[in-house]
């Protein structure tokens, strides 16, 4: 979870991405926070996220979208 905290505090220093649960609906995140993340993600935990997982509820909270990356990792095993 540490690694997707500092993606995410990378982008916006200000915000508390451990206490944050409505990241799109509060507009902290735009499309192209998203594309980052999409990018950043894959480089440090080594796992694609599909198009159809590219949706609200799994970018609204790093809780969220750290249980996005754990499902997606233990799926490529």
């Amino acid at each position: 979870m540490d690694e997707l905290l500092n993606i995410l505090t990378e982008l916006h220093p200000d915000i508390d991405f451990d206490k944050e649960e409505n990241l799109i609906g509060d507009k902290i995140l735009d499309s192209f926070d998203i594309v980052t993340i999409i990018a950043e993600v894959s480089d440090v935990f080594d796992v694609a996220i599909p198009a159809q997982d590219i949706v609200e509820e799994n970018f609204n909270s790093a809780k969220a979208l750290y249980a996005l990356i754990k499902r997606l990792e233990e799926e490529d095993d």
